[in-house]
């Protein structure tokens, strides 16, 4: 075990490292679930881009 870890246990202060172990895996959830809603972000506007390069495509075509 690491040094911290250790220490923690033989103070008896099990419950002070659960609620950090919470909290850091908490917060790594976190930060992972904003990564991937900011590539979802940029997927759509990819996606909402494309689709108006398409209309201006489709609009050309019908007016020239």
């Amino acid at each position: 075990m690491s040094g911290v870890t250790q220490a923690v246990i033989e103070r008896g202060d099990l419950a002070h490292l659960a609620l950090f172990l919470w909290a850091a895996s908490a917060s790594a959830l976190a930060v992972a679930l904003l990564k991937e809603l900011a590539a979802c972000n940029r997927r759509f506007g990819d996606f909402v881009d494309e689709i108006d390069r398409l209309n201006q495509i489709f609009n050309d075509r019908d007016s020239g």
